[in-house]
C-alpha cells in the first residue's frame, strides 16, 4: 500500500526531520532484512513523506555496516518514488567550502565491502548508470537552496569511500587530479540501488571540513566535523522542506522504467524464490 511518495534519508546531523505533521512510526522488514531504523511517516509541506535516519537514531551503523539494500528497498514498499538524500562530506576543492551544499551528478567507487544491487539469486539485471541521479530531484533541491538562501551548487563529483577512517594525504590528493568535487562514504550505493528499483534519486552533499589535502588547514577531526554538522542540519531541515514543496507532481525523467530492459535473464529460468522476492520490481515486466 502507498504510504509515501517521497523519500528523505538524512545523514550525519539530520536525524530527524522537522515540520512534520500526522506523525507515526513504522517499522518495515525487507526480503533484504531491517532498514536502519523505523521510518517516519507523516505529511510535510502537503506531501506524504518518509524518513529514514541513515545511520540509525543516536547515530549507531558504521557506513559500511549499513544494509543499503534494506533501506531503499524498504522505501519502495512504503511507495516512494523519489528520494531526497542528505550526506556530510569532504570538499576536495578551495570553491566548496564549508557549509556549502554541493549537488553532484557523477560518482566514483572507491568501495570494496558492500553489495550494491537489488539483484543476483538466478536474476541478472544490468541497469543504465551513465547518468547516476535524477536530474528532476537534483534541479529541485538546487531551487530549493536558493529559496532557503543556502549556498548550493549543482553538478560536481562525489567520490565514495568504504571508510569508516578519512582519506590518508595521498589519497586526497589523487582525487583531486580526477578533477573530483567532493568525498563521502555512503551514496552511491543509495543511487546504485535507486535506480534498480526506479525510484528518482538525488543527494545533497553538505560539505563539513577540506578533508586533508588543502595547506594550512588543519587535517580533519571528529570535532571539527561535528561543529559543522549542527550549522548543517539546520539549513538542510530548511532545504529540503522547500524541495518537497517545490517537487513537481508529475515525472517527466525515465528512472520509472530503468528496468524495462535490464533484465537478462530467461523468465523461464528465475528461481521462484527470487521471482517472489522481487515481485515488487518484477510484476510489471513479468
Amino acid at each position: 500500500m502507498k504510504k509515501a511518495e517521497i523519500g528523505i534519508i538524512g545523514g550525519s546531523g539530520l536525524y530527524a526531520m522537522p515540520g512534520l505533521t500526522n506523525v507515526r512510526e513504522e517499522r518495515v522488514t525487507t526480503p533484504f532484512g531491517d532498514p536502519s531504523d523505523a521510518f517516519i511517516l507523516g505529511e510535510l509541506e502537503g506531501r506524504n513523506v518518509a524518513f529514514l535516519a541513515r545511520h540509525g537514531r543516536g547515530h549507531r551503523i558504521l557506513p559500511s555496516e549499513l544494509n543499503f539494500r534494506a533501506n531503499i528497498f524498504a522505501m519502495k514498499m512504503l511507495g516512494v518514488e523519489r528520494i531526497l538524500s542528505v550526506s556530510a562530506v569532504g570538499s576536495l576543492k578551495e570553491e566548496h567550502k564549508p557549509t556549502d551544499f554541493v549537488m553532484p551528478d557523477q560518482f566514483i567507487d572507491r568501495t570494496f565491502a558492500r553489495v550494491s544491487t537489488l539483484f543476483g539469486d538466478g536474476i541478472v539485471a544490468h541497469v543504465g548508470f551513465g547518468d547516476p541521479v535524477c536530474s528532476t530531484v537534483a534541479s529541485v533541491f538546487q531551487k530549493a537552496c536558493d529559496a532557503v538562501g543556502v549556498v548550493g551548487k549543482s553538478g560536481g563529483t562525489y567520490v565514495c569511500m568504504e571508510g569508516p577512517q578519512f582519506s590518508t594525504r595521498a589519497e586526497s590528493n589523487l582525487y583531486r587530479s580526477w578533477g573530483a568535487d567532493v568525498i563521502g562514504m555512503t551514496n552511491l550505493q543509495e543511487a546504485k540501488l535507486s535506480r534498480e528499483a526506479e525510484i528518482c534519486y538525488a543527494t545533497m552533499a553538505m560539505v563539513t571540513d577540506y578533508d586533508c589535502w588543502r595547506e594550512g588547514h588543519d587535517d580533519v577531526t571528529i570535532d571539527q566535523v561535528v561543529a559543522v554538522l549542527h550549522q548543517n542540519a539546520d539549513n538542510a531541515g530548511k532545504v529540503v522542506r522547500s524541495a518537497v514543496a517545490k517537487m513537481p507532481i508529475e515525472k517527466a525523467c525515465g528512472c520509472g522504467d530503468a528496468l524495462k530492459y535490464a533484465i537478462l535473464t530467461d523468465r523461464k529460468a528465475i528461481p521462484v524464490e527470487t521471482r517472489q522476492k522481487l515481485a515488487i520490481l518484477l510484476d510489471k515486466y513479468l
